[in-house]
């Protein structure tokens, strides 16, 4: 590993015995330390924008087999690590892997995304769900943050992460992905009961599942709420936000004598700032519909902030990229507490030397954000 990440400066940091990192930028932004610059990720990426990562998944056969094979699902995390001077690395794994332990029938159609043989509809359907055993149903996600976390050798933390409770819920009920949400939101109104009591499991699963990732290795966790924003201000609270509050309440905030940090990310979620950050969670992750600088006075130092270029904005020249780039270190500001990514994940046609700007220009440009 240590021929194929890109070294970064030995420097003091916050890890103890026995976890040292020789890159804990990321986490001590998360937890509004100082830090010599912005460090930056990118949401999905591991994926289809790599042309290493397309060879890899014709190899595994299709996608849930990259996932379930621990030393592909390691290789694809690693592979941008190698092209790009990242500050962290993500499991490389889907969101929907609790609703496919739980006996839907994940599957992929071709140009149409996941898809469940068996689409949740009753009362009954959801009260006979269990609860999936995170080292049993979902081992090969453990044993992927297992190698994983090996294979990094210290060099960045590894995040693991989830799906949120009501954006699992979509795909459970919808039978798949959704335009108007009719399905669930016909069940949120005419049969509530039921929905709460599949929004509980679920939030408990995952409760489980993040937990058990943090055992495993991971030394952040993420909830993306993918769909969050489709819901009014009142209902985003009482289905999506209050069980996204309990498996924050929920999981394991420090590990091996580590704080663990938990984002939070509700795509089209702004309106909702404060009262995400009121959940205990140590960041918010924002999408590219609010301002940043606009974010940053609403939260003060409650949290930190991770976000949020527009990521159609890589399909720019180098130029206009860097700009971008300047614009949002600009608005979030002088001192840590900023975590850059773009607001959503990287699109699969952007050319992968466009990220690799992306990534250089924050380093670069973010320095003097962080001086005295």
């Amino acid at each position: 590993m240590n021929d194929v990440i890109a070294s970064h400066k030995d420097r003091d940091t916050l890890m103890e015995a026995p976890m040292q990192l020789k890159n804990d930028r990321y986490l001590r932004a998360l937890m509004r330390q100082p830090v010599d610059c912005t460090p930056v990720w990118m949401m999905r990426q591991a994926g289809r924008y790599l042309p290493e990562y397309k060879a890899t998944r014709a190899q595994a056969g299709d996608f849930m087999s990259l996932c379930k094979n621990a030393e592909l699902a390691c290789e694809v995390t690693l592979q941008p690590l190698r092209r790009f001077k990242l500050d962290a690395a993500i499991l490389f794994s889907d969101i929907l892997t609790i609703p496919d332990a739980m006996g839907l029938g994940l599957y992929f159609e071709a140009g149409e995304g996941p898809k469940f043989e068996s689409p949740l509809s009753s009362y009954a359907q959801i009260d006979a769900l269990a609860i999936p055993d995170p080292e049993d149903e979902l081992g090969y996600v453990m044993n992927a943050v297992r190698t994983i976390r090996k294979n990094l050798n210290g060099e960045v933390p590894l995040i693991g992460f989830s799906g949120s409770p009501w954006t699992l819920a979509t795909y459970m009920i919808e039978g798949g992905s959704s335009k108007a949400f009719t399905k669930i939101k016909k069940m949120a109104f005419a049969d509530p009961r039921s929905l709460h009591l599949l929004l509980d499991k679920l939030a408990d699963s995952v409760i489980l599942y993040l937990n058990a990732q943090i055992k495993a290795g991971a030394q952040s966790v993420m909830v993306f709420d993918t769909w969050g924003g489709v819901l009014s201000p009142r209902d985003y609270k009482l289905f999506s936000l209050q069980y996204m509050h309990k498996i924050v309440d929920g999981l394991i905030r420090e590990h091996d004598g580590q704080r663990v940090p938990v984002t939070l990310f509700t795509k089209n979620g702004g309106m909702w700032l404060e009262s995400i950050a009121e959940t205990g969670c140590d960041a918010i992750g924002l999408d590219w519909t609010i301002d940043i600088a606009d974010a940053r006075r609403r939260v003060g130092d409650k949290v930190a902030l991770q976000g949020n270029m527009d990521p159609s904005m890589l399909y720019a020249q180098p130029e206009r990229i860097e700009q971008e780039v300047e614009l949002i270190l600009d608005g979030y500001g002088k001192g840590s507490g900023h975590v850059f990514n773009l607001g959503h994940g990287i699109h699969l046609d952007v050319p992968p030397e466009n990220a690799g700007v992306f990534v250089d220009a924050v380093h670069k440009l973010s320095v003097k954000y962080h001086q005295d």
